[in-house]
């Protein structure tokens, strides 16, 4: 247990952020996971559900909750995901 306030306080800190933050992430692979499942069902919906999800992915970095690498590399595979196979 830390003994300076200033360490107390941000302990407090960041157990709220990390609350924040898990219920981004769990957001952000709900959102992508749908995607997927409405893309491989060819619902009418598909188109509309990758955007969300990719909305989410640049909104969680842009604030800093995943690295921007990470963001476009998983709106790369959630679109190659999303896609029907060309062949």
């Amino acid at each position: 247990m830390a003994n300076i306030r200033s360490q107390i306080k941000r302990n407090r800190q960041n157990e709220r952020r990390q609350l924040r933050n898990k219920s981004v992430r769990s957001e952000l692979r709900t959102r992508s996971r749908r995607a997927v499942e409405a893309a491989a069902a060819g619902a009418d919906d598909a188109g509309e559900m990758l955007r969300l999800a990719v909305k989410r992915i640049d909104k969680a970095a842009a604030k800093g909750i995943i690295h921007p690498n990470q963001a476009a590399r998983r709106k790369s595979r959630l679109a190659r995901a999303s896609t029907p196979e060309h062949g």
